[in-house]
């Protein structure tokens, strides 16, 4: 991977990656969408989303022990398919629905990796509904109107931080409605 050096006029010396064009453009302002920090899943440091501005996302609810688990899969597919285009997928897991999500967050990281070798971000369990939904979470049922039902409800958000569109927990994360979304999202904007 090629990396430019730029060396500004007060002497500071910044990488930048050519591929991300699109998300050095957009890193210095964060939308009130990202504007949260949580913790990593695997190892509980605090990640704040305003590194994602930029990009295109999905945000999914998770659990270990759901019919729709094999949803990682799918997400995992399309994960490898669009990173390097500008997508990201974050998955919170959460125990709000069938009390399908039990384990710790060790449990569950280790739980995606062995059965799943889940390569997007993960945070540490929180609650997605009702009142103790996570501050994002609040947000995309606000900006919504859609509160997720069910574990792997799934948010796109555009590289402006915009919620665009939600799917349920039957919609395949791989399908035509959710891929063609997200090609749509990642296409360059028009001068």
């Amino acid at each position: 991977m090629k990396w430019l050096i730029m060396i500004s006029l007060f002497g500071t010396v910044t990488m930048l990656n050519p591929n991300d064009a699109h998300a050095n453009s957009s890193a210095n302002k964060c939308s009130p969408t990202l504007s949260h920090t949580f913790l990593r899943l695997q190892d509980e440091i605090p990640q704040n989303l305003c590194q994602y501005q930029g990009k295109v996302i999905m945000v999914v609810n998770t659990a270990s022990f759901c019919g729709f688990t094999s949803q990682y899969e799918s997400l995992e597919k399309i994960y490898a398919r669009y990173k390097d285009r500008g997508f990201v997928i974050l998955g919170f897991p959460s125990n709000d629905f069938g009390q399908q999500e039990p384990g710790s967050n060790k449990e569950i990281a280790e739980f995606c990796k062995n059965t799943y070798d889940v390569k997007f971000p993960m945070f540490a369990k929180s609650s997605v509904s009702g009142k103790e939904a996570n501050p994002l979470f609040k947000m995309l049922i606000t900006k919504t109107g859609t509160t997720p039902k069910w574990n792997f409800y799934k948010y796109l958000i555009d590289r402006d931080g915009n919620i665009v569109d939600s799917f349920n927990s039957l919609t395949k994360p791989d399908s035509k409605s959710i891929t063609s979304e997200i090609e749509k999202l990642l296409k360059p904007k028009a001068s």
